[in-house]
């Protein structure tokens, strides 16, 4: 060794003791101890052989080969946490990516080469390998068995059994032979051909499934305590699910009201092949995350961790057997989806079943930490976080009490964010929480730089999430390049429930005191200037969000019992709330795809252009979705009363007014089986008509319900009790608006006839709200909410680890045409999943398949202004610009505002998407895939409500 290299690797950053725990098989099938260290050396020659070593590039090449370590040691301990075995191949896959990830291309290519060059040594030489009959497996009794490989290859066949051509059998069984070795534990051996499989997704979708099942059968092993097939799950099912409910009663999991149903009945209602539907991102999620256990053993299987939640929601009904199949059906087959609280604790002693609270802090300290406090016990339970921070006042502003000047909201906001981190969702989630503030707080400047990484790190919040209230006045001022001022609330108190003409005549009430000297704590400035910084803030760091207060009041079903003060954690959320009452919300989520009659075929049907609602509608399963709406908003009120409440404000507010949000997600799944591109006049066009038709639904299956149970209790005076449902409250918004209100008021259904029933009574005061949807859309595999394609391949990165995503219609395409191949595959890794630089790609192809940032960001908010008309709440909207211009970021904001949107959520913009660089076999560079940082696809924010 040179002295060049004894220098580098003389001082690592890795620590092999973390990775003592793990072993490598080396290709002979010997077993040694992982060693972190090898890894180190092996990249120092590649950079040595390519780079030299000077004293300058040593010093860069010590550190950097360190940072590389640490980054495939923790890339392979996310694969395997608990401990395992490596394949010394899988090792060296992860070092490639480690050195594309950095940049070293060159470095990578060297790398590349060499690994070439050894594999053809060692095919010339033909080393001898182990044999599987050479192979003994390990069990838990301290028994050593021959492997069974008639067993091993009859669980893949299983797995891969109507999948079609494109799943290779023995492709998954070689690759699961290469990673075994003499004395494997039986874990290892029932972990080993899903890894295999799992690489093998990016190849074709269709290996997801097969992946799934492989990972089926090793839950099946875990909590039957012994291994079954699939055939044999048929006859398993009903005597295991009696035996599952007993063992969770009796270790206080599950609610023992549960084993008082009639177990014959629902066991016989269990569908075991719709274990089956799963894909492997899904199962996996609900196996690290949904499933009950017991000291880390699951002891649900995916079926009865359907009719769990679906009894858990039905245990109050008169019919409970009956209500807990109807629930079930919906549940299993996809149809509709409970957010993500309902999913982790319905039927269990402890039913924190709600997504989203609301909260308004008051102005003085017990408030403030009676506020924190609340977040606390909230988030304890899974429960997603709203504050509303306008009361406080400001910096500067007197304070009674101490004769002294008040340090304003920011530095509570540091304790707020402090606590999301110490309290998490029940050990599940991060704790995550979003604090709003009024345009003209007179601390609106600070808090629009929270999220900075710059500045006094005591004003700062790096682990929570922040959001503009914005009244329609401040954008008139923006749109007229006005003067704005800013106040603090205790000398505006009335400011923050004020909206509309009210608001505006108030507000030049208190401009008038400032310009007579009455109130001296102000601040004047350029309406367009603050507009501006509001926008450079939320560029640069992502915060604060811009949502709009008088759209959320204005057309609030409720604003004669409170006002609308500011969102919840994903900005779909838009209920009243004071310092007496805590807001909660109820989610789950239509899969829209999943009602659509059969997919178009190519051929040569275009829809892109249409905006015939009428031939749109004919493509929708109209009575199944009624169906699926009717029992959905069942199982969304039946939350209300069988909810645990951490807080009594919370439980006597949700009692009162019994608000739930019915959302959707698939619908971008949707748009690809119809053959329509996102940026097109059909994809609007749909976006309304299937928004109608669930808002219709939704609204009949409450005032259904308020003839079976009674209204809810403030319901008279509501706008529902005045016969006004939301596509009528736009003409309130347009009244209040100077220069009016540029929204499409077009309608197709009955709502006349709607109106009237309504008249006569509501179950829920608010029905209607489209959450991110970001961990059940995984579940069940359809896209995000109403989030255009992502990337059509890329590696999504969770607390579950790393999978490749493919998109399954794309390659339907290819497949079609003939274009499916690894060239294809590498050609989509290389330009970080699009297919628009791909010249093999048919030209008509690529509007339909192009990407979130290939997509005008104009298309989104035509299309949430059509869904918006429909919703008494909101809809969490992610807008998406690949070259983000100031003029651009502007005018699109100034859309949503015109086009009536209540809120925005996440801008998300190339600038923050990390480009992970990869190789492949052939050793030419491609690009795998762009992780979005703190995004929807996987952010905790988002997973607080779905």
């Amino acid at each position: 060794m040179s002295n060049a290299s004894a220098q580098i690797i003389a001082n690592p950053h890795y620590n092999p003791s973390e990775a003592s725990h793990y072993r490598v098989i080396r290709r002979n099938g010997a077993v040694l101890p992982f060693d972190a260290g090898k890894i180190h050396i092996a990249m120092t020659k590649a950079f040595l052989a390519v780079e030299g070593g000077s004293g300058a590039a040593s010093a860069r090449i010590r550190d950097l080969v360190g940072r590389l370590t640490e980054q495939v040691v923790e890339a392979l301990q996310r694969r395997q946490p608990g401990g395992g075995t490596f394949h010394i191949e899988d090792i060296q896959d992860q070092v490639e990516l480690a050195l594309m990830r950095a940049g070293e291309h060159e470095v990578a290519r060297a790398y590349v080469l060499y690994r070439e060059e050894r594999a053809r040594e060692r095919a010339r030489q033909q080393p001898e390998a182990a044999s599987p009959g050479g192979i003994h497996v390990c069990y838990p009794d301290g028994n050593r068995r021959p492997l069974d490989l008639e067993r091993l290859r009859k669980v893949i066949e299983e797995a891969c059994a109507g999948l079609g051509a494109a799943v290779d059998l023995d492709a998954i069984l070689h690759s699961t032979l290469k990673n075994l070795y003499d004395g494997i534990s039986e874990e290892e051996l029932f972990l080993a051909p899903v890894l295999s499989a799992r690489v093998l997704i990016e190849q074709d979708p269709a290996y997801a499934y097969a992946t799934a099942r492989l990972l089926l059968d090793r839950v099946r092993r875990e909590v039957l305590d012994e291994a079954a097939t699939q055939a044999e799950m048929a006859a398993r099912y009903p005597e295991y699910f009696r035996e599952y409910l007993q063992l969770g009663i009796r270790h206080e999991l599950i609610d023992p009201r549960l084993g008082q149903f009639d177990l014959d009945r629902i066991g016989a209602a269990l569908k075991p092949e719709r274990d089956l539907n799963f894909q492997y991102l899904g199962l996996q999620i609900l196996y690290d995350r949904y499933f009950l256990h017991i000291r880390d053993r699951r002891i649900e299987l995916p079926q009865a961790f359907w009719m769990r939640v679906a009894m858990g929601l039905a245990v109050e009904e008169i019919d409970r057997e009956g209500q807990a199949i109807a629930f079930y059906e919906v549940l299993s087959n996809f149809d509709f989806v409970s957010s993500t609280p309902t999913l982790f604790n319905a039927g269990t002693l402890r039913p924190q079943l709600s997504s989203c609270f609301l909260t308004t802090v008051a102005d003085d300290l017990d408030g403030i930490y009676e506020a924190i406090k609340e977040n606390a016990l909230l988030s304890k339970y899974s429960g997603g976080l709203g504050n509303d921070w306008t009361p406080v006042r400001a910096l500067g502003s007197y304070i009674k009490g101490t004769n002294g000047k008040s340090q304003g909201v920011v530095p509570f906001l540091k304790v707020v964010n402090d606590t999301a981190v110490a309290v998490n969702q029940g050990g599940k989630r991060k704790g995550a929480v979003c604090a709003y503030l009024e345009t003209w707080h007179l601390d609106i400047e600070e808090f629009l730089e929270l999220r900075k990484n710059t500045g006094d790190d005591r004003r700062r919040t790096h682990d929570m999430n922040t959001a503009n209230w914005v009244p329609d006045l401040f954008m008139e001022r923006v749109m007229a390049e006005g003067q704005w001022t800013l106040f603090s609330p205790n000398e505006a108190p009335d400011l923050h429930d004020l909206t509309g003409a009210a608001f505006k005549a108030r507000y030049e009430h208190y401009e008038r005191l400032v310009d007579e000297g009455v109130i001296t704590l102000y601040k004047r400035l350029p309406a367009l200037q603050l507009w501006r910084k509001m926008l450079t803030m939320l560029f640069e760091t992502g915060h604060p969000w811009i949502t709009f207060k008088d759209p959320c009041n204005l057309r609030s079903p409720q604003q004669h019992v409170g006002v609308v003060h500011s969102s919840n954690l994903c900005t779909e959320i838009t209920l009243n709330t004071n310092e007496r009452e805590i807001a909660v919300c109820n989610l789950g989520s239509v899969n829209l795809v999943a009602h659509l009659r059969q997919p178009l075929q190519d051929d040569g049907t275009d829809l892109r252009n249409s905006a015939d609602a009428g031939e749109l509608l004919s493509y929708l399963d109209m009575d199944k979705l009624a169906r699926t709406v009717k029992v959905a908003m069942r199982m969304l009120d039946n939350v209300i009363d069988i909810n645990y409440y951490a807080l009594n404000k919370a439980r006597s507010g949700n009692l009162r007014h019994r608000p739930v949000g019915l959302g959707l997600m698939g619908f971008s799944d949707a748009l690809l089986q119809l053959r329509i591109p996102y940026a097109s006049p059909a994809a609007v066009a749909f976006a309304d008509i299937s928004q109608e038709l669930i808002s219709y639904h939704a609204i009949d299956a409450s005032a259904d319900l308020a003839r079976e149970r009674g209204s809810y209790h403030s319901f008279p005076g509501s706008l529902w009790s005045l016969g006004i449902l939301p596509i009528d409250s736009i003409e309130l918004l347009a009244a209040a608006r100077e220069n009016g209100l540029d929204m499409d008021r077009s309608a197709r259904l009955d709502w006349d006839s709607l109106r009237e029933k309504v008249r006569g009574g509501m179950r829920n005061s608010n029905c209607l709200a489209i959450a991110p949807t970001a961990t059940i859309s995984n579940i069940v595999g359809v896209s995000q909410g109403i989030e255009p394609i992502y990337q059509n391949l890329y590696v999504k990165s969770n607390l579950s680890g790393e999978f490749t995503v493919v998109n399954g219609y794309l390659v339907t395409d290819l497949k079609r045409l003939g274009l499916w191949d690894d060239v294809m595959v590498n050609d989509l890794k290389y330009f970080d999943g699009s297919v628009m630089p791909i010249d093999r790609i048919p030209a008509k192809l690529k509007p339909l398949y192009a990407n979130a940032f290939e997509t005008d960001p104009n298309w989104l908010i035509e299309a949430a202004a059509r869904r918006q008309k429909w919703l008494d709440q909101a809809q969490s909207l992610n807008l998406y610009f690949a070259q983000a211009s100031g003029k651009k970021i502007d005018d699109t904001y100034r859309l949503a505002w015109q086009r009536g949107l209540k809120t925005t959520y996440y801008l998300r913009s190339l600038g923050a998407t990390a480009a992970e660089k990869s190789t492949v076999q052939t050793g030419t560079l491609n690009a795998v895939s762009g992780i979005l940082k703190a995004c929807a696809i996987d952010d905790p924010g988002c997973e607080a409500c779905q």
